[in-house]
């Protein structure tokens, strides 16, 4: 019973969520303006057929800190290729010039925080604006269930290229936090794991609705120190 009513209460979040897409619109507001003392820039990156309405309460609390948090426009409902979403946020990061970012990251927006870690290290020949990322229920291993996907879900199935290329790129892993939920119903805790990163067990049921949850926001919060 417990597992039914956390599901019934991701749903519920997921309702909740497409609201904020016709209350707010679509385009994420500005990041606040950064100042000589202003904290690090936060960069956030949603999951596949997300907007950045999915994660405004993180967005909010942030915000409500006095950091700059950036969405990135072109991601739109994030339905376009692991690979593809990577340059364009890239482009986002370089048409801004941001430095020292933070990626919080949810679901496939891992993915391509871990593509644009990976690209951007230094000893690759990368400029180094990424410092770290903080993901939430990140499918690193992929995810059995995309086989039965149509579209841009069938891109997590664990032996597609991207997720390959991923696991073959170790050296970026240490910079990683990765938290997933006692139970997804998408992302089995398995592949939610991601060798050589810092790995945190949340006690909570669902793959969308930890956006949403203080206790999960508090530990955003505090990963960014």
């Amino acid at each position: 019973m417990r597992r039914i009513a956390g599901l019934v209460a991701d749903y519920t979040y997921v309702g909740r969520s497409r609201l904020r897409y016709w209350r707010y619109g679509s385009r994420p507001p500005a990041p606040l303006e950064a100042g000589p003392d202003a904290p690090p820039p936060v960069l956030l990156l949603p999951g596949v057929f997300e907007t950045w309405h999915y994660m405004k309460p993180i967005r909010d609390r942030l915000v409500g800190l006095g950091i700059p948090v950036h969405s990135v426009p072109a991601l739109g409902f994030n339905r376009h290729p692991i690979p593809v979403m990577a340059e364009r946020a890239a482009a986002y990061l370089d048409e801004h010039d941001l430095h020292g970012v933070r990626i919080v990251a949810h679901s496939k927006g891992g993915l391509i925080g871990k593509s644009l870690l990976v690209a951007d290290d230094p000893a690759s020949g990368g400029a180094g604006r990424l410092e770290r990322m903080l993901s939430i229920n990140t499918p690193y291993g992929g995810s059995p269930l995309a086989r039965f996907g149509v579209g841009p879900f069938r891109e997590f199935q664990p032996t597609r290229p991207v997720i390959q290329e991923l696991a073959s790129s170790p050296q970026v892993n240490a910079r990683i936090t990765a938290l997933r939920s006692s139970y997804d119903q998408y992302v089995p805790a398995a592949s939610a794991e991601l060798g050589g990163a810092q790995n945190v067990p949340m006690p909570h049921i669902g793959h969308f609705r930890v956006l949403g949850l203080r206790e999960v926001i508090d530990r955003v919060v505090a990963w960014l120190g």
